[in-house]
């Protein structure tokens, strides 16, 4: 039996539960959990905000922990290694996406706690090409949110080909937005972080920010016109996009991590005599989650 703590309909509250997962397939590992960060997306889950939720729902998917068994295929992983777990839990593996290296984007890759019970247990499984290793120079105890926030952030500088010499704009400086000065800093960008709270700056900085901008200030935001290669939006929030895309350099790229509530609008024609885009991205595959934690472990 795996011991886990589950809610049992909407909104409730976390309570024990155990369930009997079955036999273990040929494909899949369990991970003994030792850890499992808390993310947003779990709350978003508990109140099902995304209609997609099951009860009895496990929350958490920012899973470090140690491989407890092995199915009769595995051939990558073995008994007692130190690995992590992220939002996704399994693809097809046999799709152009997932043969091209882009799991991440498979039509049915599945979610850890999507119709699956989490990490918020003594143990979870998962099919063994979304476990990765977890370098030795990364500290288990604060490396889950790595596997959730921190690949949500990653991945755009890995696919759009980010380079140090960029500018970049990280618009909300919560739990993805701290992360994306940290890995912007170390890969060498000039960072300006967004924010709508002052208090926030002297952290920001510490964070790896070049520079800091009051976003509730309309002259702060005109001042730094034709300013960015790439602004990062990680809030859940509807604001003024018209405003940050004049912020944009030709081909800069307005990019959406964040789940913003309502449709963006936005003029086409700003986004025209620039070739300036506006786009979005989910967490990466797993190769680049291995990526992220070598660059992680290096800085």
């Amino acid at each position: 039996m795996i011991h886990a703590y589950a809610v049992q309909k909407k909104g409730d509250e976390l309570k024990p539960f155990e369930y009997d997962p079955g036999a273990l397939g040929g494909e899949e590992v369990e991970i003994k959990v030792e850890y499992c960060g808390i993310c947003n997306s779990d709350l978003s889950m508990i109140n099902n905000d995304w209609g997609i939720s099951q009860y009895p729902l496990v929350p958490g998917h920012e899973v470090v922990g140690t491989i407890a068994q092995v199915g009769n295929a595995v051939k990558k992983l073995k008994v007692g290694q130190r690995v992590g777990l992220g939002w996704n839990s399994r693809s097809c593996m046999t799709c152009e996406w997932c043969m091209s290296g882009n799991h991440n984007l498979c039509l049915t890759v599945e979610g850890t706690i999507v119709g699956r019970y989490g990490g918020f247990a003594d143990a979870v499984r998962a099919h063994e090409g979304w476990v990765v290793p977890l370098p030795e120079a990364i500290d288990p105890a604060v490396a889950g949110p790595l596997f959730c926030g921190g690949i949500t952030v990653f991945n755009p500088i890995v696919q759009f080909d980010v380079k140090p010499t960029d500018r970049v704009g990280v618009i909300g400086i919560g739990g993805l937005g701290h992360m994306a000065l940290r890995f912007l800093h170390a890969w060498g960008c000039d960072v300006t972080a967004f924010s709508t709270s002052p208090d926030k700056e002297a952290e920001a900085k510490e964070m790896g920010a070049n520079h800091f901008i009051n976003s509730r200030e309309a002259s702060a935001l005109r001042s730094i016109t034709n300013s960015f290669d790439l602004i990062l939006s990680t809030v859940n929030a509807d604001l003024d996009w018209s405003a940050y895309i004049v912020c944009l350099r030709p081909k800069g790229r307005l990019h959406f991590v964040g789940v913003a509530p309502s449709p963006i609008s936005a003029q086409v024609f700003s986004l025209i005599p620039g070739q300036k885009s506006i786009s979005g991205s989910p967490l990466g595959s797993p190769a680049t989650v291995n990526q992220m934690l070598d660059f992680a472990a290096r800085h």
